[in-house]
């Protein structure tokens, strides 16, 4: 009777066993048996929008990895295992520190034959918008261009002095090598080999750099780039159009940044789309737990030109694959783990950063297009070290403390008497940037640089302008009380304030005509572009204000020299 039993269990789990595999060659075989069936159904229709077909040269461990998320909206089976470790991974929640290194980059003869091809393999088909917004309605008429006007104007003609050798970020007859590895930067990542160097000396013609490059050059004491420089409308161009051959995500920050590399070995920061155009920010949350959003950026880069500082490095918007262009590219097992297939049939991944990078924020393509924002690199460290300086007006960061600035009304006279807002014209260039980021609502200004060559005797850099943009129906004018509490401000920055106040050159149709250049307009919608007119408002009255309270002198500071029509520095 034992012996029977026995033999019965034995038949038992053999059955199981053989029921088991049977579910398992089921299950492999499904996803082909339903993708003959789609082509069987759709032939003659093999191109749809929906599909998810990796690069035809999937790079590194991508090409191990699989050569697509879905196929037919089901996924296989490396992708049901990361749905399922989420909760289990520890590092989910922790900022990359490691970025794997790179063997070289290749010969020059071949990067000079590169750079020679311009928009190769660019992303030519058909831009597709996530929302459908209602453009601008101040577009200007035909044959006439309000930014045009703008821009010849007088006091958007003003000459900088003339350079001196410590004057140029970078001496175009000099020994300095251009390399992007340079110092064993972690952050350069590049599919080439080789050690390619772009030296900026008479062995080779100017014109034969990449934009950035020339961008980069262009740097000097008073301006991060030129009006009259071509080379940064065609870096905006590089910025929506170079190949991307790389994927890194950046150290550091509360939210999920990638470090694009381009084939022409240029690098941007990419911010992925996390809100829709018409979100504001809810009138409850703090401005340090608000997202960072991909058009503020963009706008910030196109205002700050209109203003005439000219300090934000160049930004464009550009749609990504997601699939193709992050990725099959990618050397990062950690950011490449993070994809899924959300249960809409969407591509989606999070990353790592401190707060945001979970599958609850996870960010989504429609499958697997998403827009982003793309920030010109500025100079490598290496080469051009900047010094990062903590912003006198920041705020506290907390729930419940205030600063200093919010709690003395005669702050700003311990700040004039401290080094380097005594002297030069520190204090006068932190007053363009408070009004920058009034106009904007931009409450997150905790910190600013400037390039360590120039001393305390150069522009600011304006960084990092993500949480701009966030509210339209409220104006913050916490924002201005660095200019209320010390009543000073630029010749220069008044007279192209009071130029924007006017009807020809009204802000908010300069503003949205500028903006219609990038590829993902309506960068704004028109409630953005109406609290910019009404924000301009307020700064002028502020300004005029302290005019009546201090007098004309005491309030602007002349820094043109109105006989050669060029600015005047004080140092």
């Amino acid at each position: 009777m034992k012996m029977i039993l026995v033999r019965k269990f034995r038949v038992l789990i053999l059955t199981v066993f053989l029921i088991a595999c049977t579910l398992h060659i089921m299950i492999d075989l499904l996803p082909k048996l339903e993708k003959r069936a789609t082509r069987t159904t759709n032939e003659g229709t093999s191109d749809c929008s929906c599909s998810n077909k990796p690069s035809e040269e999937p790079h590194g461990r991508a090409k191990q990895r699989g050569r697509s998320a879905v196929q037919s909206g089901w996924p296989n089976k490396h992708t049901l295992r990361i749905l399922q470790d989420f909760g289990s991974d520890p590092g989910s929640n922790l900022t990359s520190h490691s970025l794997e290194k790179t063997t070289g980059l290749p010969d020059r003869n071949e990067a000079l034959k590169r750079l020679e091809q311009s928009n190769l393999n660019g992303n030519s088909g058909s831009r597709q918008l996530i929302q459908d917004w209602s453009r601008s309605r101040n577009q200007p008429g035909k044959g006439f261009s309000k930014l045009h006007a703008l821009l010849e104007h007088p006091l958007y003609k003003v000459s900088i002095p003339d350079l001196a050798e410590e004057d140029a970020l970078f001496n175009v007859n000099s020994d300095i090598r251009f390399n992007p590895k340079a110092a064993q930067n972690p952050e350069w990542q590049n599919e080439d080999n080789g050690d390619t160097k772009f030296s900026p000396t008479a062995e080779t013609s100017v014109d034969s750099y990449p934009n950035w490059l020339k961008f980069h050059i262009g740097i000097n004491r008073y301006e991060l780039y030129s009006n009259s420089n071509p080379a940064i409308g065609n870096l905006l161009q590089d910025l929506t159009t170079q190949r991307i051959t790389s994927v890194a995500m950046k150290s550091g920050g509360t939210q999920l940044k990638l470090i694009m590399t381009f084939q022409n070995y240029g690098q941007a920061l990419f911010k992925p789309m996390k809100q829709t155009r018409e979100q504001e920010t809810p009138p409850d949350f703090f401005y340090f737990s608000d997202y960072e959003r991909h058009n503020a950026e963009i706008a910030a880069f196109h205002l700050d030109r209109i203003l005439g500082f000219r300090r934000v490095p160049p930004v464009a918007g550009r749609l990504v694959n997601m699939t193709k262009e992050i990725r099959d590219v990618t050397h990062e097992k950690k950011l490449w783990r993070t994809f899924f297939v959300s249960p809409a049939n969407n591509i989606c991944f999070y990353g790592e950063c401190s707060y945001y990078c979970t599958t609850e924020h996870a960010l989504c393509g429609k499958p697997d297009q998403i827009e982003g924002s793309f920030a010109a690199f500025l100079p490598d460290m290496s080469l051009a070290k900047r010094t990062a300086w903590r912003n006198p007006w920041r705020r506290s960061y907390h729930k419940r403390k205030k600063a200093d600035w919010e709690v003395d009304p005669d702050y700003c006279e311990e700040v004039k008497q401290t080094a380097p807002y005594d002297r030069g014209t520190r204090l006068l260039d932190l007053m363009d940037m408070t009004i920058l980021d009034f106009l904007m609502g931009n409450m997150d200004r905790h910190h600013y640089e400037t390039f360590e060559k120039f001393g305390n005797d150069t522009f600011l850099i304006h960084l990092d302008n993500g949480r701009g943009f966030g509210k339209y129906s409220h104006d913050e004018v916490s924002i201005l009380v660095p200019l209320n509490q010390c009543c000073r401000v630029k010749k220069s920055t008044y007279l192209r304030l009071q130029l924007l106040a006017k009807e020809e050159y009204k802000l908010s149709d300069v503003f949205a005509e500028s903006l219609q250049k990038d590829k993902l307009t309506p960068v704004l919608i028109q409630a953005h572009l109406d609290a910019l007119d009404r924000r301009l408002r307020i700064v002028l009255k502020a300004i005029s204000d302290c005019i009546e309270k201090s007098g004309y002198d005491s309030v602007v500071e002349s820094d043109l020299d109105d006989k050669n029509n060029s600015v005047t520095t004080k140092r």
